[in-house]
């Protein structure tokens, strides 16, 4: 069966794929010798293979599928998300960040991220905290990316999405256990280079599709008044309009959607992922990290730019040649432009009339198809957005349109394209989540320094594990970019002004590193268990403590959509400073050791 739906051929390339990746893994395994090799790949890691390492890594699924359909359905405004990652995640992170990070953590002789702080304040409890955080919650992202991979994968080979889950994981976990940080970077730099081509091939056949760029983005801009009224009421004005800015109003919701917890909450947490830190620690000089800099700053530009672009075009794919709808009108809304806008309401399997998230779908009806007696009957077909066709989760925007509105032959391009890019994310992930709790969490409580890469790879199949069941049970919606959101904010928050102060600022003290990781956990904890209606909703502790509200500030927009790192980073910094001030000063022969 599976051969009759995807062919033998493309059967075989995913294999020679996944045995090359294989081989990686085992060539990682082979140059691995000591815990340095494992952990940070011997500091000799060469520019191309650390730029696109941290690229690959940065970007997954999570951007290509998540993120995508997310631009999808609120528009080109989340391109603000690829500025970002260019001017923070490579510019500040690999001019200001990379050297002084990298320099440190070979004066310190660190190999993890909670490790280079702990040995930055002089704290055993700051090492054991961060890995305990990183190691629980890298999951939740890391489940991100998984659901991302197994959506496309089941939907291009036509199998059931929990059979995609199960054998994906497996893959991950055979080589990421056997190589190490090695085998990861071997691996993500051939991964990266398919990224890059795939995302490229992609822009350049949809623009082809929808009849260049003038014509492409004109028709997206001429598709607003599809847009869904709930989203109309949150501030959506079509794929091509920014949302309005403002306070206190229903109609700005969307704005804070797309700006604090899209733009803002994965923009800035960039700069404190642990597993993205670790690789400034694996080249030898400053000039690798300049080199790679400028590789860095091209890759995320294609990767995220792309994905965004292409998932607000897809709707205006869909609108011209996706498949047609048949359904009864609701109301005319718009007859002008050679077409007739109206909304209607489809039958499910069950042959009951539904609609999309509990509103109409909307649908674009070409005059050749219009029929006078079907308008007058109530029963219309006509084509419609990419949300429609998603069965209103945005996570399958992009795969839906893939196999949609491209050729067979790119189908296969692009899965390799998002294998490469789940498998490199998840393997640095899982990587990431062995060394927390080997090295940062397990070797500081039992004090068996050196002897945790065991433990290491337990943990690694442990933190699989769990991604697995969040995977399995925490589907639809936008959950994707939700999750990643989460992670990237809460690192942020918890780590960020710890590890800034550390590098720059001589002043910041152990006490002031402690307390600000403590409040800015503390503070994203509360706001997404009772605050942020999406998460404390689905969570349900708010719901028992205020009678079965979504949010304490249920009633009062934009709180209950705003993201944590808006008001858990502030605290988080200022805790950070003042503390600083009111508490001794680290030694002056403790500071030398470090700059």
């Amino acid at each position: 069966m599976l051969g009759q739906t995807v062919g033998i051929l493309e059967i075989l390339v995913v294999l020679v794929y996944l045995l090359l990746v294989v081989y990686l893994g085992w060539l990682g395994y082979s140059r691995t010798r000591t815990a340095t090799d494992y952990l940070i790949a011997g500091r000799k890691v060469h520019p191309y293979v650390m730029a696109m390492s941290y690229g690959a890594t940065f970007i997954s699924t999570s951007a290509i599928v998540g993120f995508g359909g997310v631009a999808g359905l609120f528009g080109m405004s989340v391109l603000w998300l690829t500025f970002l990652n260019i001017f923070v995640g490579i510019f500040i992170a690999f001019v200001f960040l990379g050297p002084p990070a990298r320099r440190m953590g070979r004066l310190l002789d660190a190999h993890t991220f909670p490790e280079l702080l702990a040995r930055r304040f002089e704290s055993k409890f700051i090492q054991v905290f961060a890995g305990l955080v990183i190691f629980l919650f890298i999951p939740l992202y890391a489940a991100a990316v998984l659901i991302g991979g197994c959506e496309f994968i089941s939907t291009q080979f036509g199998i059931p999405y929990n059979v995609a889950l199960l054998v994906f994981s497996i893959i991950i976990a055979a080589y990421v256990v056997m190589g190490g940080l090695k085998g990861v970077m071997y691996g993500d730099a051939l991964q990266g280079t398919i990224m890059f081509v795939g995302m490229l091939t992609l822009l350049i056949f949809t623009y082809g599709k929808l009849g260049g760029i003038t014509k492409a983005h004109q028709a997206l801009t001429d598709l607003a008044p599809l847009v869904p009224g709930k989203l109309q009421a949150i501030g959506h004005r079509g794929w091509t309009a920014m949302p309005p800015f403002g306070f206190g109003d229903l109609k700005y919701n969307l704005w804070w959607i797309v700006i604090s917890t899209i733009t803002l909450g994965v923009g800035i947490g960039v700069l404190a992922q642990p597993q993205l830190i670790v690789r400034f620690m694996t080249v030898k000089s400053r000039r690798e990290l300049n080199r790679a800099a400028m590789i860095g700053g091209v890759f995320i530009l294609i990767m995220t730019g792309v994905a965004f672009t292409v998932g607000s075009l897809s709707n205006a794919y869909f609108a011209k040649f996706g498949p047609p709808l048949k359904g009864r009108v609701a109301k005319t809304i718009d007859q002008d432009k050679g077409y007739v806008v109206l909304q209607i309401a489809s039958k499910d399997e069950s042959g009951k009339w539904v609609d999309v998230e509990g509103k109409l779908a909307p649908v674009v009806l070409c005059e050749s198809e219009l029929e006078q007696s079907a308008v007058d009957a109530g029963v219309v077909t006509g084509r419609s957005i990419s949300v429609v066709y998603a069965g209103g989760s945005s996570d399958q925007i992009i795969p839906r349109y893939i196999t949609s509105a491209l050729p067979k032959w790119f189908g296969l391009l692009f899965l390799l394209t998002l294998l490469a890019a789940a498998m490199s994310t998840l393997s640095s992930q899982f990587h990431t989540v062995g060394t927390s709790i080997g090295r940062d969490v397990y070797e500081q409580l039992t004090g068996r320094h050196g002897r945790s890469i065991g433990v290491n790879r337990a943990g690694i199949i442990l933190g699989i594990i769990v991604a697995m069941l969040w995977s399995y049970y925490a589907r639809g919606g936008y959950i994707i970019a939700r999750a990643t959101a989460i992670f990237f904010g809460l690192c942020a928050s918890a780590f960020l002004p710890a590890f800034f102060g550390g590098l720059f600022w001589k002043r910041m003290t152990r006490t002031a590193a402690i307390w600000s990781m403590i409040a800015g956990f503390a503070v994203t904890s509360f706001w997404l268990l009772f605050v942020k209606a999406a998460e404390a909703g689905a969570i349900g502790l708010v719901q028992k403590v205020t009678g079965g509200k979504t949010s304490i500030f249920a009633g009062h927009p934009n709180w209950d959509v705003v993201d944590p790192i808006v008001v858990a980073l502030p605290i988080s910094i200022i805790v950070a400073v003042v503390v600083s001030l009111y508490t001794r000063p680290p030694s002056k022969e403790h500071l030398d050791k470090c700059f």
